[in-house]
């Protein structure tokens, strides 16, 4: 079994049911002792500003405000940095906790021993 998971979620508010179920995993994840790193691209990139996650709606889902602080306090949230460049977001207007990183990164992460990587 994985001992660490990694998880890239390309979707947002355009597929709501694939975005939640990336943020549902993750929070699983974490609450049963996995190590998770959160990747933030595409349209999930939104996710690192302060309170884009409120504004999510999937009915049936548990709140994405919610499953985010739970992956912030206790696994590891990073947002894209291309995704970030393309929407004008920087650092320093990101959640506190969430980093921004590129592709080496991410392959680092997803192919270190022990690790499983999702897509969503």
């Amino acid at each position: 079994m994985a001992k660490k998971l990694v998880i890239k979620v390309t979707a947002g508010a355009d597929a709501p049911e694939r975005c939640s179920q990336a943020f549902t995993v993750a929070a699983v994840a974490v609450a049963s002792g996995v190590e998770v790193s959160l990747w933030l691209t595409g349209e999930s990139a939104w996710f690192a500003l302060p309170g884009k996650a409120a504004e999510f709606e999937l009915p049936h889902a548990a709140p994405l405000p919610d499953l985010l602080d739970a992956l912030l306090a206790d696994g590891r949230v990073t947002l894209c940095t291309q995704c970030a460049v393309r929407r004008g977001i920087e650092e320093k207007d990101t959640l506190e906790g969430v980093r921004i990183a590129g592709a080496q990164v991410f392959v680092s992460e997803a192919v270190a021993d022990d690790t499983q990587a999702l897509v969503y």
